[in-house]
């Protein structure tokens, strides 16, 4: 039993070479896949991903179904994925390499339809993705990039930006106008409530 477990099935070089490899090469397919299969995943995509994780998974044990073997093929994977990022984080041109870099998905208000076209994207999905991130209009965007990690960052236009802290102050005015008139009210009626029970203090004592 523990020799099942504990015991090696193919050489150590080899599960290392083979985690390794698949490591790159899914790298490599998810760059060339573009950064929209990051930006969001439908239900076709995550098929996808579902199936891919069980095609690899051969590839990367091979005929080792031991424990050792999986926890080498573990720490193999977590250890190379620190290394990169160590010098990613360490070099603006290994980030450029690894991550790839933003692409401009709106300019000035525009939409700029060959970025996106690039990207995969659709422009419905750029819009919707404007709006979760506060932009009502297109026309209200100074510029959006879609990040290398598949996020969206926007950049709102002056104007939308000093409208929507207009509306911001001008709420925040009303509820503190409604607070005071609530807060005037009950002092009012704790005044009226005191002043009761002093009159009806005075009729009793005489």
């Amino acid at each position: 039993m523990w020799q099942s477990m504990f015991g090696f099935e193919i050489p150590a070089t080899e599960k290392i070479v083979r985690t390794l490899g698949v490591y790159l090469g899914l790298a490599i397919i998810m760059r060339l896949a573009g950064k929209r299969q990051l930006a969001q995943l439908n239900s076709f995509d995550l098929i996808v991903m579902l199936l891919l994780s069980n095609v690899v998974q051969n590839a990367v044990i091979g005929p080792d179904n031991s424990l050792a073997g999986g926890l080498l093929g573990a720490v193999v994977l977590v250890g190379f994925n620190a290394v990169l990022e160590r010098i990613s984080t360490s070099s603006t041109r290994a980030t450029r390499i690894f991550e790839g870099t933003p692409t401009t998905l709106v300019a000035d208000g525009q939409i700029a339809e060959k970025q996106v076209r690039r990207t995969g994207l659709r422009d419905p999905e750029v819009v919707s993705a404007l709006r979760h991130q506060g932009a009502s209009a297109v026309r209200d965007v100074h510029k959006a990039m879609l990040e290398p990690g598949g996020s969206i960052s926007v950049e709102l236009n002056r104007e939308a930006e000093n409208a929507t802290y207009g509306e911001l102050r001008q709420a925040v005015l009303d509820l503190q106008r409604h607070l005071d008139e609530r807060l005037s009210a009950l002092e009012l009626s704790v005044l009226e409530r005191r002043d009761g029970g002093a009159l009806g203090g005075d009729g009793v004592t005489g």
